[in-house]
Formats: structure tokens, C-alpha cells, sequence
């Protein structure tokens, strides 16, 4: 027996504990896990690479009052008159605002009061909708009474009183002022 204490003796009769056994296929396994998780990564900055160089090629997005600033400064200051064929293009250019214009206009700009009636007011002046007046003179009396200046101002104005609603324009906000007081004129013309 050696000398020395008892305890070391005790220490040094124990067997070693044994490592950690690494066999061939956890090591083949560590070997293809890595070779993946590195292949994520430089695939991870490629895709970033990649999403930077795209971005710097975008353009970047200007706001609208710097673009309005820069048409207005590049407009031109004048126009050309080219005699003859300069007026020509100046009329046709007149003639299709006009056209347009128009276009804009409920039913084509018509002051025909019955055609107007036709297609819009007779929907509710024909019925009574709403508490609409129809076209019998009976119930017209009280309006009369108030002056074609009021009816006309009702019918572009709108009105709503104890008898009904009468909205703006009859509901049709394209009308012109001149096509509702012409419906107005003709609806008092033809009461029955």
C-alpha cells in the first residue's frame, strides 16, 4: 500500500470516469448540420446584399408639391400664334372646351322645361313623393301665392317645409340654375 493519507489513497482506487464516446455517425451528422446552418447564413446575407442593392436602384419617391413647383417652373411662359392656322387650332380648341363644357351640363344644357320634368322632377311631382306637389292647380294655390321669385329659389336652393322636401336642384346637382327656374316655368304652365 503507498503512503500517504487515507483519503488520497480512497481517490486514487477509484476507476476514471468515462469521456464523452463520440461515434461516426453523430459526428457525420454534426459535419452535414453545420455545413447547412453555414449554408443558411451566407444565403441569409446574400438575400440582404441583394435586397440593399435593389432598394438603392428604386427611385426615390418625390413628394407632389415639389413636382407641382417644377412644372410650374418649367411651363412655358407664352404661347405661339401661327396666323391662320394658329386661330383655326385656337377655335377648334374653344369649340371642344365648349363641348365639354356642356357635357358637364345635366341633359345635354336643354332649357326645355317638359323634357327636364320627364326625366328627373316627374319621378316625385308625378306620385306625390315626399310630399311633391303634382301637377293639379289645387295643390299649387299656396305656393302661388309666395311669387315665382320663392318657387324658383325652393326648387335651386332646396326646401323643406311642413309639407314635404324639396332637395336642391330637384337632387341633381348638374342642373343649371336657368334649366330649374325653365322646369319651374313650365311645371306652373301645364297645372291642370
Amino acid at each position: 500500500m503507498p503512503a500517504g493519507p487515507a483519503y488520497l489513497q480512497n481517490i486514487r482506487a477509484r476507476p476514471a470516469r468515462p469521456r464523452w464516446i463520440v461515434r461516426n455517425y453523430d459526428l457525420e451528422f454534426l459535419k452535414k448540420f453545420s455545413m447547412v446552418i453555414g449554408f443558411l447564413v451566407v444565403l441569409t446575407f446574400g438575400l440582404i446584399l441583394g435586397a440593399l442593392y435593389l432598394h438603392g436602384t428604386l427611385p426615390s419617391e418625390r413628394d407632389p408639391s415639389v413636382n407641382r413647383v417644377v412644372e410650374d417652373r418649367i411651363a412655358p411662359v407664352g404661347a405661339v400664334y401661327a396666323g391662320q392656322t394658329g386661330a383655326a387650332a385656337q377655335a377648334a380648341a374653344a369649340a371642344a372646351a365648349a363641348a365639354a363644357a356642356a357635357s358637364q351640363v345635366a341633359y345635354g344644357g336643354t332649357l326645355d322645361g317638359s323634357v327636364i320634368y320627364a326625366q328627373l322632377c316627374g319621378g316625385c311631382h308625378t306620385s306625390g313623393a315626399g310630399g311633391a306637389p303634382t301637377l293639379a292647380r289645387a295643390q299649387w294655390t299656396a305656393r302661388l301665392a309666395q311669387g315665382t321669385e320663392t318657387l324658383h329659389k325652393h326648387a335651386i336652393e332646396g326646401y323643406q317645409g311642413a309639407a314635404g322636401v324639396m332637395p336642391a336642384k330637384g337632387g341633381n346637382p348638374a342642373l343649371t340654375e336657368e334649366q330649374v327656374i325653365a322646369t319651374v316655368d313650365w311645371m306652373v304652365a301645364n297645372l291642370k
